[in-house]
């Protein structure tokens, strides 16, 4: 069996405001399956922000959390603090 690699999303976390945290491990595997390391990769979605290239899983966080309300709320917070 030779070396693999597998990559997940193992932690995802809802923000006050809607955005959503994510956070995603790649594990490379030796050929007995045991793990060699281990790399996290972190990345924030704010609402509204395209996931089709995400696993079931975001998408369906994504699908929950965001509502038509906290996706306009969120624009309108945005807004506000990037006025000069």
């Amino acid at each position: 069996m030779p070396i693999t690699e597998r990559v997940a999303y193992d932690a995802v976390t809802i923000l006050e405001d809607g955005q959503i945290q994510l956070r995603r491990a790649r594990v490379i595997l030796d050929t007995d399956g045991s793990e060699i390391s281990r790399q996290f990769h972190r990345q924030v979605l704010e609402p509204g922000d395209s996931v089709l290239s995400f696993p079931p899983l975001v998408r369906n966080v994504c699908a929950v959390v965001w509502t038509a309300q906290v996706i306009a709320d969120y624009a309108t917070a945005k807004a506000a603090r990037t006025r000069p």
